[in-house]
């Protein structure tokens, strides 16, 4: 029982930078092109795309819902937001490399709006539950939205303030939401990039909390 509750406690918590498992020097294997729009994963990407960063619980279903999302150009899942060097997915999952699992969203602003990815974000996924998202439990699901720039990082803060208050008047708990400068990203291995469409009836924790979040008008001109 002991050595079961010290398991769990790692997995709740972040560890420190003596406590992180090393990682390696060389990127893990994965796919080049995206399953599903056949698009490079890791770019070229055309003139005037832009880039973001989200994490909400197991990107596998997370990933397939900002796919779909008319103006993304192309979708990676992949590592985030901890200490170890190109993590693989079996040492994120021991709560030992810091890292959450996090979806790529390359797309183009002049169709798909960063506001409209933080309000598909928000409304998606439950940001109240801390290291954990549903019956997924851990570090590696902790709610995030990683930064490009200081116009996506106001336009998050604000967001947040936003629907933080709707989710207080619908009875709903603080958001535990991290919102930091994006750092750097790993390529998760190619068995997981767009999962559930090689595996339709793969398994997808993704849940809302039935809450909208009302965009402030300053996030909707960003």
């Amino acid at each position: 029982m002991f050595f079961l509750s010290d398991m769990l406690n790692k997995k709740l918590n972040l560890p420190k930078p003596g406590e992180a498992l090393p990682g390696r020097q060389k990127p893990i294997p994965t796919a080049s092109k995206h399953f599903v729009s056949k698009r490079p994963l890791k770019g070229p990407y055309p003139e005037g795309i832009e880039t973001a960063l989200f994490g909400l619980g197991c990107f596998w279903g997370a990933e397939r819902m900002f796919w779909q999302m008319p103006g993304v150009w192309v979708t990676a899942v992949g590592y985030a937001g901890g200490i170890t060097l190109n993590p693989t997915y079996q040492e994120t999952c021991t709560g030992l490399t810091g890292h959450t699992e996090v979806v790529l969203v390359v797309f183009d602003p002049r169709i798909v709006s960063y506001s409209d990815l933080l309000k598909a974000f928000w409304e998606n996924h439950d940001p109240t539950q801390g290291m954990r998202q549903g019956n997924d439990v851990g570090t590696t699901y902790r709610s995030a939205i990683y930064t490009f720039g200081e116009a996506q990082h106001a336009a998050a803060i604000a967001s947040r303030t936003a629907y933080e208050a709707a989710l207080r008047e619908a009875g709903r708990g603080k958001i535990t939401t991290e919102i930091e400068p994006a750092p750097a990203f790993y390529f998760a291995e190619d068995d997981h990039q767009q999962y559930l469409a090689k595996n339709p009836y793969g398994y997808c924790n993704l849940r809302g909390t039935g809450v909208s979040c009302p965009m402030p008008q300053a996030v909707s001109a960003a």
